[in-house]
């Protein structure tokens, strides 16, 4: 895609994300079915459940805007973090150390959502798009809410018990 235009690099963006939470939705249901700690399992659950949120969201935001149509790309960066965690995966037995692993490789994939919607949020504003700048601003909390909860569940048990087993 020829990217001519701040429009043109909104798009690109939210097509390139788009895309990306399309793969996280696959990789969220091996990723729950990888993790042993009931928590961690919620957690991925939960978030896949938001995701498809998410993917709505953005179809929402295609009937809102006139001005804003998708273009077919794929996420080459979620296919990479997806990689990871599938190499995470394959490289561990399952338990508490792949738990932190998959926690670790989530919390890639949050960081990189967090920049995307982060910056698709600015340029919705910038564009004058604002419903789209609503709908964008629901998901970056999403978002960054899921970063913390991984946070929270690396730190006050999963990490610690990898550490003397």
């Amino acid at each position: 895609m020829q990217i001519n235009t701040l429009n043109d690099l909104f798009i690109h963006g939210l097509s390139d994300i788009y895309s990306a939470e399309k793969q996280l939705a696959r990789a969220l249901t091996k990723m729950a079915r990888e993790a042993s700690n009931a928590e961690l399992v919620q957690a991925f659950k939960q978030h896949l459940e938001e995701t498809h949120g998410q993917i709505e969201r953005i179809d929402m935001l295609l009937e809102a805007e006139a001005n804003v149509k998708l273009k077919r790309m794929k996420c080459h960066a979620m296919e990479g973090l997806v990689e990871e965690a599938n190499e995470v995966i394959e490289a561990s037995e399952k338990g508490t150390l792949r738990d932190a692993g998959l926690i670790a490789a989530a919390q890639k994939v949050e960081h990189y959502e967090i920049a995307s919607y982060g910056t698709l949020c600015t340029l919705a504003k910038q564009l004058g798009y604002k419903k789209a700048a609503e709908l964008l601003a629901q998901t970056l909390e999403e978002e960054k809410n899921t970063d913390n909860l991984l946070t929270k569940i690396a730190t006050s048990k999963i990490n610690q018990k990898a550490e003397v087993e």
